[in-house]
């Protein structure tokens, strides 16, 4: 784009700003020590006292951030990374952990089961982040308070709670949306409405999205050419598969979908102590193309006319019960049951076949919780137990498109059924050694975990097995201290282990991967892995105007899982859909290490501007099982973010960059998981976005906000991914209040 170009735009977004209305910004990137979290110990804690990393996304950050899902919110962070096989998903990358190695927490409830994969999954997606009022993620092992899968992290997602009337009268409140993307040819309509009595509230939201086909940029790097464009694609015209020529490649066809999420929730306050709720939640899209696998490319030609996952449904009903300023020996009490009923599915189809391959996953999630805390003194104590369990079917078969005949297909999971039981007990236990000068944080948790599958029919692959059974104990821990030698500066040091059960999906799936470059086969050998690690975090306030964090840190990967060269029946290749077909399966490696660190800076300039800077590298490798040292998967290249905010009376601009460093070929995973098909003959370039945001205030109930992002039309994809990143995208986002 060149500059009378953008100085036109800017011109054009500043008369657009006569029209727009209020836009909340006044907590987008606040300079303070005292900030208040939920996710340290199960109940609210200033983050000062917490020894491990941890970043909050409020409200009024998400409204502005504008984000299509809630992968993307996280992405607009500068720090967390995110891998997208599809439009339709959002993998997030902690410390290089990724998918089953994350966990995933919504209003309190686990959502990791048992067929969450090890490689990229789309299930963020599945919370609506319209209705979120705060996200918090910890970096690093946070076992001690959420069990297994918490190796990179952990991903909060709390929604609004149900408002209570303050009169004693009942009491209506609302909140509209509407938002147009262009690269995504978008329109999300989106409507909550509260009504609260003294004892009694009632909050009923609903979400709808639809995307079309994704527009990636025009603005190439010159030495990869056309890299990414989808110059043609497989339509079925006449009962045939034809090629058929893309109008304009840069528009990603057969990449669009729908979603549909919808959130009830109840709360019944007993007395000044005592409150009860109940969470409704159900999330569900339409069919969401697997666009990697619909470029895929086989004799020269694309390869399939279908490959898509089927609607994406979660449901969710939770009962929570929360006491609080309790006189007994046990101040606050929180405890819940829940069920999650989800079903996936996959379907795919070579072009020129008529067998439609569908394989359908159908689970049924049972879990609860009992958090108890107890203050004396400078000691905080937080003693629970919490646990769930899994319980999974798996379907497949072969169905002719043109006669509607079906056959069976081998399943993606164990046919005979799956279950997986996990449960805890633990302990958190926090001392003001010094008040506001020296904090410990120590911790404990005792980890249990049951994993049973069978196999009926090993008609299709000649297991040497029918049966896989797991049981595993493991001890979890976490020891810190948080220094505050005077109110600017606060250093803080953690050591902590995680712990993660290997699931269904490591231990027992069946799968095809890399454009049918191998097949995953079982292996009931595997076993747990584990991570320890070390922390240090610096951080540097002086007053309003300047804060400083910097954090480093070093975790050692004992027994991880990767996927390697294996063998089945003592051959290292199987005949699979028609041809020799390499085998691999999930394997517990020697030994792994990553370290890393992120630094970010908030800098405010007097009362109007403030600028925000955030920069974070992971480095990771592990011993394969010929003792060489080779790249560990889902490592993400350097990544940050860097903006200035301008507010001035009731206008608000925010001018940013995203920005990812080069991923070179040979730091990629030998294991597949990195998708190096997918990549340049390099790698992945680095790659920069310049995007603007504004907004401007005229009532306190309507508001209307404007983006325009990747402003020189940049053409990228980020690591990892098999689709190319949107291209200039003009954002429109009108709210309404009630």
């Amino acid at each position: 784009m060149n500059r009378k170009l953008l100085l036109a735009l800017l011109s054009v977004s500043t008369t657009v700003t006569s029209l727009m209305a209020q836009v909340d910004t006044s907590a987008i990137h606040p300079v303070q020590m005292d900030e208040f979290i939920f996710s340290a110990n199960k109940f609210e804690e200033n983050k000062k006292n917490v020894t491990r990393s941890i970043q909050l996304i409020n409200k009024q950050e998400m409204e502005w951030a504008m984000p299509q899902t809630s992968a993307t919110l996280l992405e607009q962070t500068g720090n967390v990374f995110i891998q997208r096989s599809q439009a339709g998903g959002g993998s997030a990358v902690l410390r290089g952990f990724e998918a089953s190695r994350v966990q995933t927490v919504i209003d309190g409830v686990r959502m990791n089961n048992a067929i969450y994969r090890a490689g990229h999954l789309q299930n963020l997606i599945t919370v609506d982040n319209n209705i979120l009022e705060r996200v918090e993620v910890l970096y690093g092992p946070a076992s001690t308070l959420y069990g297994s899968d918490a190796l990179g992290g952990v991903i909060i997602f709390n929604t609004i709670q149900p408002q209570l009337s303050d009169t004693g009268k009942a009491k209506a409140t609302g909140n509209a949306m509407g938002r147009y993307s262009s690269a995504y040819n978008e329109a999300t309509g989106h409507a909550d409405f509260n009504i609260g009595f003294k004892k009694f509230a009632s909050l009923t939201s609903f979400t709808y999205s639809r995307f079309g086909d994704l527009r990636q940029g025009n603005d190439r790097n010159p030495f990869y050419g056309g890299f990414g464009l989808r110059k043609e694609y497989v339509e079925r015209i006449n009962d045939v598969d034809s090629i058929v020529a893309n109008d304009d490649p840069n528009v990603q066809k057969q990449s669009g979908y729908t979603q549909v999420d919808v959130l009830e929730k109840l709360l019944y306050q007993q007395n000044e102590h005592i409150s009860h709720s109940l969470n409704l939640q159900y999330s569900t899209s339409s069919d969401i193309p697997r666009y990697d696998r619909l470029t895929d490319v086989k004799g020269g030609k694309l390869r399939y006319a279908q490959w898509y996952y089927g609607p994406q449904d979660r449901r969710m009903a939770a009962y929570q019960f929360n006491a609080v300023s309790l006189p007994g020996f046990f101040n606050e009490i929180k405890a819940g049951l829940n069920y999650q009923g989800i079903e996936e599915s996959r379907h795919q189809r070579e072009r020129g076949k008529n067998g439609l391959q569908n394989r359908i996953e159908n689970l049924s999630v049972i879990g609860y919780n009992v958090d108890l805390r107890k203050l004396m003194g400078r000691h905080e104590l937080t003693i629970g137990t919490d646990g769930q369990y899994n319980k999974v079917n798996s379907e497949a078969n072969t169905k002719d498109i043109v006669t509607g005949e079906e056959k069976p297909l081998d399943t993606r999971y164990p046919d005979g059924g799956s279950t997986m039981y996990y449960g805890a007990v633990y302990a958190q236990h926090l001392y003001k050694i010094v008040y506001n000068k020296l904090v410990l944080n120590d911790g404990v948790r005792l980890n249990y975990t049951s994993l049973n599958s069978k196999f009926n029919d090993t008609t299709f692959y000649p297991f040497p097995f029918h049966e896989a059974k797991q049981q595993n104990i493991a001890w979890s821990g976490n020891l810190g201290l948080a220094y505050m030698p005077g109110t600017r500066w606060r250093i803080a040091v953690n050591g902590s282990t995680g712990f993660r059960a290997p699931n269904v999906d490591d231990m027992a799936k069946v799968f095809e991967s890399a454009g049918g470059a191998y097949l995953m086969v079982p292996n009931p050998e595997l076993k747990p892995e584990y991570t320890y690690n070390a922390d240090l975090g610096i951080t540097y306030i002086a007053g309003n105007a300047l804060k400083v964090e910097a954090g480093g840190f070093y975790t050692w990967f004992k027994n991880a899982i990767v996927t390697d060269k294996f063998t089945l029946n003592g051959e290292d290749s199987v005949e699979y859909n028609g041809s020799a077909t390499a085998v691999m399966a999930s394997q517990n490696k020697a030994s792994a290490y990553l370290y890393g660190f992120n630094a970010a800076i908030t800098a405010n300039f007097g009362k109007h501007v403030t600028l925000y800077s955030t920069l974070n590298h992971v480095f990771g490798r592990y011993i394969n099982a010929a003792g060489v040292e080779v790249p560990l998967d889902h490592i993400p290249p350097t990544l940050g973010k860097t903006s200035l905010t301008y507010r001035q009376g009731h206008f608000t601009g925010e001018v940013y960059v995203l920005y990812n460093g080069i991923k070179m070929l040979k730091d990629y995973s030998p294991s597949g998981e990195d998708n190096i098909v997918y990549a340049t003959a390099n790698g992945m370039p680095a790659w920069y976005t310049l995007n603007l945001r504004l907004g401007y205030t005229i009532t306190k109930n309507v508001a209307v906000q404007a983006a325009l992002e990747n402003i020189m039309d940049a053409n990228y994809r980020t690591f990892a991914s098999g689709i190319s990143s949107p291209g200039r995208n003009l954002v429109l986002t009108l709210r309404g209040r009630l």
